[in-house]
């Protein structure tokens, strides 16, 4: 698929080379190889990156949102509790593939590789 927009394909979870075959084999595990077009995935690594986002994003939305609630409402704290932590939770697990994705298709659009310390480019 020419032209297609390989942060586009990350998010949605495909390929970044094509955007047809999926990018993930499990729910966090890159597969080793497109099933469209062949690409090897095996060398993408994201890091700790995804993770970092998904805290910032996350933290601040739920942050925000038991804030406001306990200010503006004030309900009892368990109540602020039970309603919040598991959202978090869920916006947590919602956010990491596709931030996952994303970053493994910006390595893929930017040809970004690990760097290298021995001497050789």
């Amino acid at each position: 698929m020419r032209g297609h927009n390989p942060l586009l394909a990350g998010l949605l979870g495909r390929c970044p080379n094509c955007g047809e075959g999926p990018l993930f084999s499990g729910f966090l595990k890159v597969a080793a190889r497109c099933e469209a077009c062949g690409y090897d995935l095996a060398k993408a690594d994201s890091g700790d990156g995804p993770a970092v986002f998904v805290i910032l994003v996350a933290g601040f939305l739920a942050c925000f949102g038991a804030l406001f609630t306990q200010f503006s409402f004030d309900p009892p704290i368990w109540l602020t509790m039970i309603i919040w932590l598991p959202l978090t939770l869920f916006l947590c697990l919602g956010l990491l593939r596709p931030f996952k994705g994303i970053m493994l298709a910006a390595q893929f659009a930017n040809r970004a590789s690990e760097a290298r310390h021995d001497g050789q480019d």
